[in-house]
């Protein structure tokens, strides 16, 4: 895509939504039941991102996946706050690259606590490598016409004079 004067860029109002105001170790600790929850606002927007080819046409659809992912947190705060917590900061603590493997026995106590206050079992492994359909109501934009270029340049008639190349053949292994 190239910027002109006929680019028309949204305006900062536009663009401006309450952030996500947490830490690597607190986004990874909700990470897998963040995906499941917020999974049909992000596969919306994923498609959008795919399908449209142009970040300015998704500003909703992402709006609404961080509109989700607060949803999501601030469910979390209130029923599970303390194991969410115990479980973040675990990650945050037992490893370097925020590693999830130290901390299998605070994972299961939030887990349990998702499933029982808010009915959010956790995604088997692989879940979110598994191909899916998504069902849109968007509607799919219109294909992209296919650009046609004029015939291409004639080439030279056999019989035109063909001078040699001024600094050798640029097939020089052939030449050697």
């Amino acid at each position: 895509m190239v910027v002109t004067l006929d680019v028309v860029l949204p305006e900062e109002s536009e663009l401006t939504v309450e952030e996500v105001n947490l830490s690597t170790a607190s986004l990874r600790a909700g990470s897998f039941h963040l995906g499941k929850y917020c999974e049909q606002a992000n596969n919306e927007f994923m498609l959008c991102r795919f399908e449209e080819d142009d970040p300015r046409k998704c500003i909703n659809e992402g709006k609404a996946v961080t509109a989700c992912t607060l949803e999501f947190f601030r469910k979390v705060k209130k029923s599970c706050l303390a194991e969410f917590n115990q479980y973040a900061n675990c990650i945050d603590k037992s490893s370097g690259d925020f590693s999830l493997q130290h901390c299998r026995k605070t994972q299961g106590v939030f887990d349990k606590c998702m499933l029982e206050n808010l009915n959010l079992e956790r995604p088997p492994f692989g879940y979110f490598c598994e191909p899916r359909v998504h069902d849109t109501k968007r509607p799919k934009p219109p294909a992209e016409p296919k650009a046609v270029y004029p015939d291409a340049t004639p080439a030279l008639p056999d019989d035109a004079e063909r001078k040699p190349a001024r600094f050798g053949s640029r097939f020089y292994w052939m030449t050697e």
